[in-house]
């Protein structure tokens, strides 16, 4: 298991602008026809550089099932049995999945959402997916699962390393991880939690 760690545009935009609005200034008026289209065209290109549009975001979510007919995570058991029912059966053999499973602050579940899909030995986990997933969908617990196509019940360091991760920023989001399952193809788990790595 793995995580995944812009170009910010300098002061020269802003520069070019005001040489721009400043070239307009100097250019007399009553000089001729020439001038006057002159100044008249970097006046537009002034204007429309400074009056530049930007993107709207808008952020839903919708539940196909009520979460007040969903089930309920008592325990591990309960949280391994529902992703493991969950679990496409053609491919856990085949190749390691990450998924999260997302809860209420009654525990009770919101969804199943696959993070990423990867080799025989590892996936790559891209934390920042993972948390607008969890954010977006106004989740306040989560239990994190990949499973081991090999059925090896044990968590390796990169596991734990990356579950320390994640607990770290769920700390600062007032999020809780609850656990990280490992599942195997034949339906038993491996919990974090009830070994006090979380």
């Amino acid at each position: 298991m793995a995580s995944k760690k812009g170009n910010n545009e300098g002061s020269m935009g802003s520069k070019s602008k005001y040489r721009t609005m400043k070239s307009s200034q100097n250019i007399q008026k009553g000089s001729g026809t020439k001038n006057q289209k002159r100044e008249n065209t970097l006046d537009i290109i002034s204007k429309s550089r400074m009056n530049g549009t930007v993107n709207e975001i808008q952020i839903s979510y919708k539940e196909k099932t009520s979460t007040s007919r969903a089930s309920s995570i008592n325990s591990s058991v309960d949280a391994a049995e529902l992703l493991f029912n969950n679990w496409d059966e053609g491919t856990i053999t085949l190749h390691e999945s990450f998924k999260v499973l997302l809860l209420n602050n009654s525990n009770m579940v919101k969804g199943i959402y696959e993070l990423s899909k990867g080799g025989i030995t590892g996936t790559l986990v891209d934390i920042r997916i993972l948390f607008a997933t969890v954010l977006k969908s106004l989740s306040v617990g989560i239990i994190l699962a990949h499973n081991h196509p090999s059925g090896k019940l044990q968590a390796s360091e990169a596991d734990i390393r990356l579950t320390k991760k994640i607990q770290k920023a769920a700390k600062l989001l007032d999020i809780s991880v609850l656990d990280h399952l490992i599942i195997a193809p034949d339906g038993n788990y491996y919990s974090f939690a009830d070994n006090h790595i979380i």
